[in-house]
């Protein structure tokens, strides 16, 4: 081990199966020997979602549906009984209503866009200030995002000013507890075959694209963003904070 995470404390929101990024990082913050608290959106997901918190022994299994009120405060309580403490915080939800996912940015709703920030960014937001108080020694907070963000990708379409927003929060988070020893990260992986990625249309054409483009021709694994976020964790990137970390085979330095 490079690295060790043992005896510390993470929470694991958005795994949905086992092509999950969310998943992906679960393992690789368990295999470096952190505790686990992990949700799943609700009583449908559940099934698919709780043998995988079993598989890695996760000691807090609990629905988080961040639309539905009280539901994010009955997680932070759980934690705060159980452990005390929270060493570090991984968000990797997102959502769109699909009519507005699909059509022009001009055109989306206000009621979509509202919903799509809401879900995607203010609730990362929410579980930034309630593990704040349990990161009692410093922390780590981690969100996923896209190049979609920086850059104009076909079919994107709205989620490019979502991610956008949720990079910008990001930083400004780092800067606001810095001073606590806090530090905050997005990563960034090239398009994965994940189940929230095939609500974008023609998702199959940007995959082969994106191989084509990258210098490496290989597109970024689950297991890829999960070492990154392990490391993040890491005592070794205590001094690393407000970045977006770019995890895609070189896709992104292609013009």
């Amino acid at each position: 081990m490079l690295f060790s995470l043992e005896g510390q404390k993470a929470l694991i929101v958005g795994i949905a199966n086992e092509h999950s990024i969310a998943w992906g990082c679960a393992k690789a913050l368990r295999e470096q020997g952190a505790d686990l608290a992990i949700t799943y959106l609700n009583a449908k997901a559940e099934p698919h979602v709780r043998p995988l918190a079993e598989e890695l022994g996760a000691e807090i299994i609990l629905p988080l549906d961040v639309s539905q009120p009280g539901q994010l405060e009955a997680v932070f309580d759980e934690i705060t009984a159980r452990w005390g403490r929270l060493d570090t915080l991984l968000h990797s939800i997102a959502f769109a209503p699909r009519d507005d996912l699909h059509g022009r940015v001009v055109d989306c709703s206000a009621e979509g866009f509202t919903m799509a920030m809401d879900v995607s960014v203010h609730s990362f937001l929410r579980m930034i200030r309630q593990a704040e108080p349990l990161m009692h020694e410093g922390g780590t907070c981690l969100t996923v995002s896209f190049f979609g963000s920086v850059r104009v990708v076909k079919d994107y379409n709205m989620m490019g000013p979502v991610k956008a927003a949720l990079e910008s929060a990001v930083r400004y988070t780092a800067a606001e507890l810095g001073e606590k020893g806090i530090s905050v990260h997005a990563l960034s992986p090239g398009p994965l075959k994940t189940r929230a990625a095939s609500g974008i249309s023609h998702f199959d054409e940007m995959l082969n694209a994106a191989a084509a483009r990258a210098p490496m021709h290989v597109l970024a694994s689950i297991e890829d963003v999960g070492g990154m976020a392990a490391f993040l964790a890491s005592p070794q990137a205590r001094n690393l904070t407000g970045g977006v970390h770019e995890i895609d085979g070189g896709y992104s330095i292609i013009a």
